[in-house]
């Protein structure tokens, strides 16, 4: 197949896997020749990745043609949407047009529709590295699986489960610490993720740093009345240089949705995709979890526990100092919130 489409915000993964074809259809020794990577980003090499997509190889091995950022499926424009439509059938099968892009293709594009149409009829491939989200636990679970079976490793359960703890959704860490753990697992002498080498949970806790803390943790220890947790939650990301707006915005937009999901349940709104809609939720799925984490809780005081994220942010944005704008603006306001208790 001549076009591969890779698209998803993994990096990580979707550079592996973009290497792996490169291996696969490149000659090494006719790599200076027939492999052309090129930025989406600059018209001009767009229209010049087309171009060289045409032009059959020179001595072994296929042509490959990498264009990160590819333009084709989101916001194409219109001379270049018609040079990718005159191009799609002249493509020789020695040649392969790699259209890499973070963003997921735009179905309503014409362009979208041309290469998917191949993609059906199985002259093109099309594959998605999407990263689960920071809430999806199973998600990340999956990602940690994966990408161990990637590498050619194999994990214990409560193995994938302590990294998935650990790192997340952090995909680059990820292999990072799996390539760690296989060197750890396969033991001096012998060779990385070889036969028979199973990655422990033991190992795990040896090797792979404590567990990751992310604002949504912060969120939760908040949501549960434990004040004093939250405060060493954040302690522990503004010392790993997480930007104190950023966790202040996490947390508003995480107890912004709690608060939604609570006014449409009072109202007797019963369609998720509508309480979706209305809290701007990407993903319906997620009201699910959503009304799991506040069932019991009393909307007046996510209210509240909102209006005190506010007065953390203006303090920050005023020059307060990270550390003294969270135990001022949470730490003491949440402690008079009905339900919370200053020692967590």
């Amino acid at each position: 197949m001549p076009i591969h489409l890779l698209w998803g915000d993994d990096e990580a993964a979707r550079t592996r896997a973009v290497e792996a074809l490169v291996a696969e259809l490149v000659d090494p020794a006719w790599a200076a020749i027939n492999l052309s990577r090129l930025d989406g980003n600059e018209p001009d090499q767009a229209a010049r990745a087309l171009g060289e997509a045409r032009t059959p190889p020179f001595g072994a091995g296929a042509r490959v043609v990498l264009l990160q950022r590819s333009p084709f499926c989101n916001q194409c424009p219109a001379e270049l949407a018609d040079q990718l439509e005159a191009t799609l059938e002249l493509i020789p099968p020695s040649c392969h047009l790699l259209l890499i892009n973070p963003a997921k293709p735009d179905g309503r594009l014409r362009t979208t529709k041309a290469l998917q149409k191949l993609v059906k009829a199985g002259q093109a491939s099309e594959r998605s590295f999407a990263l689960p989200s920071v809430w999806d636990g199973a998600g990340q679970v999956e990602l940690v699986v994966r990408t161990a079976r990637e590498l050619g490793l194999q994990l214990e359960p409560a193995a994938a489960e302590a990294l998935s703890a650990a790192i997340g959704n952090d995909s680059a860490r990820l292999a990072s610490e799996l390539e760690k753990l296989s060197l750890y697992a396969a033991g001096p002498g012998n060779s990385p993720g070889g036969s028979g080498t199973t990655i422990t949970l033991a190992a795990v806790r040896a090797l792979v740093a404590g567990h990751s803390t992310t604002a949504l943790a912060v969120g939760d220890a908040l949501l549960a009345g434990q004040a004093v947790e939250a405060i060493a939650l954040v302690d522990d990301l503004l010392a790993a240089g997480e930007p104190a707006l950023r966790i202040v915005a996490t947390l508003s937009g995480q107890v912004r949705g709690w608060l939604w999901v609570a006014l449409l349940d009072r109202q007797g709104e019963q369609d998720v995709a509508a309480i979706a809609r209305a809290a701007g939720i990407g993903n319906p799925k997620r009201i699910y979890v959503l009304r799991k984490q506040i069932r019991g809780r009393n909307p007046e005081r996510l209210l509240r526990l909102l209006g005190q994220l506010l007065e953390v942010e203006a303090d920050l944005k005023r020059g307060a100092e990270p550390g003294a704008a969270f135990r001022d603006g949470v730490l003491l306001g949440t402690a008079n919130l009905p339900g919370t208790t200053a020692a967590g």
